[in-house]
């Protein structure tokens, strides 16, 4: 089994993610896509609870057919969210598995600050997507539609919704919990 790995706070998860899923599946000889919300952010931005974000990277899920899915592991893990951390976890859960770690191609010039890249690289196939104004060398596909999680909140707590940002099934998770609304 070859499983990509689109990690991420998912605060929300949107259809960029969605996006870049699609793309990882059809361009990589993989079996599998999963979600990988992270349970805090390294650099300790605010996240909404590790549950309402699995949830909704769940409810994205649900239309493709069994390829792509969310993982649970950085919760179970708790920890500081590191990269190399939640690649062992999942090689002992799995072993003889293959992973493969799918990052924006905004992402690359960070990758070096990570703990442990070496490792990382031992323990994934690193595959980079092209991110839309943020050029790499090798990245895969058309640049990603240009849509973030800190463009989403704001549209909802502006009260604008998010039409066209979203999935449907996660717009109405957002709708019906209350989140991202401000006062």
């Amino acid at each position: 089994m070859d499983v990509a790995l689109l990690g991420g706070s998912f605060n929300p998860p949107h259809v960029g993610h969605l996006l870049a899923a699609h793309v990882v599946r059809a361009l990589e000889p993989v079996d599998q896509v999963w979600f990988v919300p992270a349970a805090h952010h390294p650099f300790g931005k605010p996240l909404i609870d590790f549950e309402h974000r699995l949830a909704m990277c769940e409810l994205m899920c649900r239309d493709a057919s069994g390829w792509l899915a969310a993982s649970d592991v950085e919760g179970v893990l708790g920890g500081n969210g590191y990269t190399v951390d939640t690649l062992r976890e999942l090689h002992r859960r799995w072993p003889g598995w293959r992973w493969t770690l799918v990052v924006g191609s905004d992402i690359v010039p960070e990758m070096a600050k990570w703990r442990e890249p070496e490792e990382i690289r031992r323990l994934a196939r690193i595959v980079v997507l092209n991110r839309a104004g943020h050029p790499a060398r090798g990245a895969l596909g058309p640049p990603l539609v240009k849509v973030s999680s800190t463009e989403v909140r704001a549209a909802l707590a502006a009260g604008r919704g998010g039409d066209g940002l979203v999935h449907r099934a996660v717009l109405a998770y957002i709708e019906r919990h209350g989140l991202y609304r401000t006062g």
